[in-house]
């Protein structure tokens, strides 16, 4: 085992699928001789050439378009998207071709193609620079779409999405690229979890507890505080948003009888509704209270000075927790000095 931080697990993982399959082929804004703007594709230009890690001109339509070129050709391009935002110039291409050529030519076409999104907030940043797009792209059929949340998962995924014939949204997290953790960089992907598996991070028997990306490392706080009153939380880790594994969560679910769902997007139309639809029908017997989501605010993104308001965090996690447990609690229940409700 070593250990790497997130962004360097990345890295290591396309080094790897580099080596392992020259059909591979990285494309991106100075993801070359620069290394990307967060450094995760550094040094990989100067190992295996300007052929194989391609600085493009800033054309976010253009990188997926070539990608799609390349995939058609037998290639198998990973393409980096500098910032969550600067996706939106590549919607068309990605929801209209790289997410239908498979079914348009029944199935006689694969898109064999990863798109790196950095998403979500916490670097104080502006917007297009701290979103989280992915409900966009998880109701767009033929794409698989994927949020690692540690190292180890970082350094495995990315190797897996490579090898997937299905075009994969890849997202990662941006505030946990610096955070360290332990990898087998000899890991084998036949012996790895299939990325489509979610995980739990965290047992428990009072509240099921489903997130992704940046926030399972605050739910498994937030369950490690609940602890100490005497609440017992199950933390999942979706790791795959389409599909969603359900098997995991109901089979949770049906333990608890609660659930909450978090994550950084907006509360509108976000997987969170999603999860909170699909189980209230498959477990609808089981719940004891209506599923609880805790989420960004449907709002542009705010300045970095307000970001910290806008984030769920551990008081907003815990205060779900608490309606989820039909307790009272100081967020829900805020008052003024005055007696009148905030």
């Amino acid at each position: 085992m070593t250990t790497v931080t997130f962004g360097k697990a990345i890295n290591e993982g396309l080094r790897r699928a580099l080596a392992d399959d020259d059909k591979v082929v990285l494309l991106g804004e100075d993801i070359g001789t620069l290394g990307g703007v967060f450094r995760v594709t550094d040094g990989l230009k100067a190992e295996f050439g300007e052929q194989r890690v391609v600085d493009t001109p800033l054309s976010e339509a253009g990188i997926v378009g070539s990608a799609v070129g390349l995939a058609y050709r037998g290639f198998r391009p990973v393409v980096e998207i500098q910032f969550d935002g600067f996706v939106y110039p590549a919607f068309d291409q990605i929801v209209a071709q790289v997410a239908k050529l498979h079914y348009r030519s029944r199935g006689t076409v694969r898109m064999p193609m990863v798109i790196r999104i950095p998403f979500g907030g916490g670097i104080g940043a502006a917007e297009h620079h701290s979103e989280s797009p992915e409900a966009y792209f998880t109701h767009t059929a033929g794409l698989r779409v994927i949020a690692c949340s540690n190292p180890a998962d970082a350094y495995v995924m990315i190797r897996q999405a490579i090898a997937s014939d299905d075009p994969v949204i890849f997202l990662e997290p941006k505030r946990r690229y610096h955070v360290k953790g332990e990898v087998d960089l000899g890991a084998s992907l036949a012996d790895a979890r299939p990325m489509g598996v979610a995980t739990v991070v965290a047992s428990g028997r009072d509240v099921t507890l489903v997130t992704y990306g940046a926030l399972v490392q605050t739910a498994k706080d937030a369950a490690t505080a609940a602890a100490e009153e005497g609440v017992s939380i199950e933390v999942i880790d979706l790791r795959s948003l389409s599909p969603v594994d359900y098997a995991t969560i109901e089979a949770s679910v049906r333990r608890t009888g609660r659930l909450v769902v978090a994550h950084e997007a907006g509360e509108q139309g976000g997987v969170g509704a999603e999860i909170a639809a699909s189980i209230t029908e498959r477990c609808f017997e089981y719940l004891e209270v209506a599923p609880v989501r805790v989420t960004g605010h449907d709002i542009p993104y705010p300045p970095a000075k307000l970001e910290q308001f806008h984030l769920p965090d551990l008081d907003r996690i815990l205060d779900g927790v608490d309606r989820a447990m039909g307790r009272p609690n100081s967020l829900s229940e805020a008052s003024d000095v005055s007696g009148v409700e905030a």
